[in-house]
């Protein structure tokens, strides 16, 4: 793979209504590609929103929040989602010799907690406007780089090894499984083996969501997530909070 570097100095890949029936089957575990229509709709979307509110619709507790507020609302999470889970995170390496990876970083909001806590930070999103203002967010962190990605995979990363991948409240907002899955896979393909990824999923399966719909995504229930976790070369090791907006997935390599 030839190495680049961006303008943050690190070494980067070169460019190279009702809900459906697939989406309320218990286990469904689709193997079809993502619909290339439906991932440029999110795209079309997602920038929308951030350029009419991008913090807003990072993180919707607050329409104006200042800087040292939306940045400390990223801490806030990476503490309670990471610090305090460092032995799966870490597994005994040192965090500062870590590379993690982030999928739907946003503005930067979390990206910019995750990067004082982690040696190397890549982050991805569909939305062009959104990576615009995270670069803006990141201008003080050089060891954190953001890409614009498909919307459906990583292929923008190359072929680059992390040891740990981190997303939150990102794919509650996917409506198709397929997507979902595309990016899992994805993570695999990147994660170092016995490697975590650790994400937050919609869990409430009452939920009644639309195929085109991505502000409310496909939700999972118990046995969505562990036949994901497997197609995908997973083990689903933990699992908290099935039946709830915040359903967090503890995957790992093997």
């Amino acid at each position: 793979m030839i190495i680049t570097e961006d303008d943050s100095g690190l070494p980067l890949p070169a460019a190279g209504g009702k809900a459906t029936v697939a989406n309320r089957v218990a286990g469904h575990a689709p193997s079809a590609a993502p619909d290339p229509v439906l991932v440029e709709k999110m795209r079309r979307e997602w920038d929308t929103r951030a350029k009419e509110n991008a913090r807003y619709y990072v993180a919707t507790a607050q329409q104006n929040w200042t800087d040292e507020e939306y940045f400390e609302s990223g801490r806030q999470n990476v503490y309670h989602e990471i610090l305090t889970d460092m032995g799966n995170v870490c597994q005994g390496k040192d965090p500062k010799q870590m590379k993690v990876l982030e999928i739907g970083c946003g503005s930067g909001r979390i990206t910019r907690a995750l990067a004082d806590v982690f040696g190397t930070v890549y982050a991805v999103d569909i939305s062009g406007e959104m990576i615009r203002q995270a670069k803006e967010a990141l201008r003080d962190r050089p060891n954190a780089a953001v890409f614009q990605n498909s919307g459906a995979d990583l292929q923008v990363l190359g072929d680059i090894q992390v040891d740990f991948a981190f997303s939150y409240i990102v794919f509650q907002h996917i409506p198709s499984r397929e997507v979902i899955q595309s990016y899992v896979r994805d993570v695999f393909r990147l994660l170092r083996p016995g490697g975590l990824f650790k994400f937050q999923v919609q869990g409430d399966d009452s939920l009644m969501t639309a195929p085109e719909d991505t502000w409310l995504g496909v939700p999972f229930s118990d046995a969505d997530a562990v036949a994901l976790a497997e197609s995908c070369g997973f083990e689903p090791r933990h699992r908290h909070g099935a039946g709830t907006q915040y359903f967090w997935l503890w995957f790992f390599k093997p």
